[in-house]
């Protein structure tokens, strides 16, 4: 727990205003070069904060019980894919636990207390860290569809480097589902810098990390002007010519303590382990060392002191060659696929993705963007998972229709396979006959889109019973072998007649696309308000965008939930919609007062208010709404 968020914590626990705690969080001072900034050092270097202090009780009291908690455990937290291993039983060296609310066996130990040779008080067991990449699967699926489709054999460990597709599909921008490439902050970096081959890439994945991000801009400034390009040192040349005299890598780093400040390899060692763990003493004595050995190189006392300065940033986070390598080379593999086979990779994406639907709105909005249209689901074309229908088209899978069944879906597609298409209604409901094809099953093939080819949704909807019957009749008729109580010719041979009913509405298509697909596919509540959209931030934009001055999103409420505050004061949270993504919104007291009869699910309001990521996550906290279905010049309250 740091400075910071101890703040905010203890706050919240005393029902402080959220705002009054993230004023005082703010005042206390970001730590330099990666090393963490302690509240009572934030009291010495901020007047301000100090003033606050003294003069008011409440700061005082949040400030003082927060330094009690400074640097404590917050909660149990996981290593995401870290695994120890021990000569015997694990419990002969370390007790263990089940992780909250899970049923996973983990350590109660800490990592560093485990650690090997960290301190004379470790474990010393072997630590592991297997890594899943989901871009793997995906890239195996893209391969898999891609050759299927084309008939052909890609070696994805062979591709042809520089691909001008690819490196143009980067340059511009296009970096959604590519490996490391798919923020907003590395997209706009990518197209300044335009990369040129899987070295750029490399490069800009090391780059974008706390430590060197602040180098990326001269970085890109080099890389266009080669006459900008010089070494701080003539001796560096011989290892940084390929980034361009800068301090990119953590093996840039090591090289230089061995080469300018002439550490042997064991002690540079010692210098990454001690930017590694952020040890201010232990890196004290390096800074000391290095000083020394820099000036005894021939190098002035001033200019090794620049030169450390340089260093320090890789504390904060710093990317060996061989790890932004490896990267790279998945990198530049989703990019390939993305280029060379771009409807089966983003069929790929999709389909990996499918249980989050944030991400399958940013997909599908990406497809938009790359002239792919992605069509709802269809009794004649959709497999289980998304499916690749044309260079320009891709179909929903049966999966991503809630409440329908595993056993209907395979039922679907193997009776398509064995007996060829669904002609008509009758002869899809006359095939079907497997137990758990009901009343459910049928809405959400309805409902979703997948029986569009058959008729219109309305008009399905509204005969349900008499499909359902229908379908019972012909499944009596062959158990009974007995004549159709539809009259004297059996069922199979019978017509459906459906009663006529008022087509279902454009915004009640859309409310069943959300409800059974989790988005809209078919069109968006927002599609007839571009002109008034041209003035607002697109959500999935939001993470960019700054964080100072109101800021106006628009987009379609889908969830609310209301809550009560510490004092007793009602306030909302709500998810808020647009083509580009989802945002929580956050609804404090007053202006939740203000507007709480218009905060409705399903309605559209323009938002105007402040974007905030302490968590890291952006959300956005509203002061004022407008609904622009009926005028935008006019506030909804």
């Amino acid at each position: 727990m740091k400075a910071r968020a101890a703040v905010r914590d203890v706050g919240r626990a005393l029902g402080v205003p959220y705002s009054k705690c993230d004023k005082i969080a703010k005042m206390i001072p970001i730590g330099k070069q990666g090393f963490d900034m302690s509240l009572a050092k934030a009291l010495d270097l901020n007047p301000e904060l100090k003033d606050v202090y003294m003069r008011d009780p409440e700061t005082k009291q949040i400030l003082d019980i927060a330094k009690k908690l400074e640097n404590g455990a917050r909660h149990a937290s996981i290593h995401a894919a870290g695994v120890v291993i021990t000569p015997t039983a694990l419990t002969d060296y370390m007790p263990l636990q089940l992780e909250p609310d899970g049923e996973r066996i983990i350590t109660q130990y800490d990592m560093y207390a485990l650690d090997v040779n960290a301190n004379s008080k470790a474990i010393g067991v072997v630590k592991l860290d297997l890594l899943g990449i989901r871009n793997l699967s995906i890239l195996e699926a893209a391969v898999r569809i891609a050759e299927k489709r084309h008939d052909v054999k890609i070696d994805i460990y062979n591709l042809p480097h520089p691909d001008k597709k690819t490196f143009k599909l980067l340059s511009q921008g296009y970096t959604f589902g590519v490996f490391q490439m798919g923020s907003s902050g590395m997209t706009r970096y990518l197209t300044e810098l335009k990369p040129k081959n899987i070295f750029d890439i490399m490069a800009m994945i090391a780059l974008y990390r706390p430590g060197p991000m602040p180098i990326i801009p001269e970085y890109i400034q080099r890389m266009h002007r080669p006459s900008k390009v010089e070494y701080f040192d003539p001796r560096m040349k011989d290892y940084l010519e390929r980034s361009l005299g800068l301090l990119v890598y953590q093996d840039d780093v090591l090289t230089t303590a061995v080469k300018i400040a002439g550490y042997t390899y064991v002690e540079a060692d010692k210098l990454r382990k001690a930017m590694g763990k952020k040890i201010p003493e232990e890196m004290a004595k390096q800074k000391a060392k290095f000083i020394e050995g820099c000036v005894k190189g021939g190098m002035s006392n001033e200019k090794a002191i620049e030169l450390f300065g340089l260093i320090e940033p890789f504390a904060a986070y710093g990317f060996g060659k061989s790890h932004a390598a490896s990267y790279a080379s998945v990198s530049y593999q989703t990019a390939y696929m993305k280029a060379n086979y771009t409807v089966e990779f983003m069929a790929a994406v999709m389909t990996a993705e499918s249980g989050d639907m944030d991400t399958i709105v940013q997909a599908v909005e990406e497809c938009r963007n790359l002239g792919i249209e992605v069509l709802p689901p269809d009794i004649n074309e959709s497999l289980a998972n998304f499916t690749v229908i044309d260079e320009t088209h891709i179909r929903f899978g049966f999966n991503a229709i809630k409440n329908l069944g595993s056993d209907v879906i395979a039922e679907t597609i193997r009776t398509r396979k064995e007996s060829g298409k669904f002609t008509s209604i009758e002869d899809f409901v006359l095939r079907m006959q497997i137990r758990n094809f009901n009343k459910k099953s049928w809405e959400a093939l309805a409902k979703s889109g997948a029986l569009d080819t058959f008729g219109e949704r309305g008009q399905l909807l509204a005969n349900t019973e008499n499909i359902l019957e229908f379908a019972r009749a012909h499944n009596r008729e062959l158990n009974s072998n007995q004549t159709s109580l539809f009259g004297s010719l059996p069922a199979s041979q019978m017509r459906l007649r459906l009663r006529e009913v008022e087509p279902a509405t454009k915004k009640e298509k859309l409310a069943w696309e959300k409800e059974l697909l989790g988005l809209y596919v078919t069109a968006h509540p927002l599609d007839e308000f571009g002109a008034i959209l041209q003035n607002t931030t697109p959500i999935g934009k939001l993470a960019e965008s700054p964080r100072r001055g109101t800021i106006r999103i628009a987009g379609v409420i889908t969830k609310v939930q209301q809550i009560l505050t510490k004092k007793g004061d009602q306030m909302a949270f709500a998810d808020v919609e647009d083509k580009t993504g989802t945002v929580e919104v956050l609804f404090f007291p007053t202006t939740y007062a203000k507007f709480k009869d218009q905060i409705l699910e399903e309605r559209i309001f323009i938002f105007e208010g402040k974007v905030n990521d302490k968590d890291g996550t952006p959300k956005f906290l509203v002061d004022e709404i407008t609904d622009i279905t009926q005028n935008e010049s006019k506030p909804a309250g």
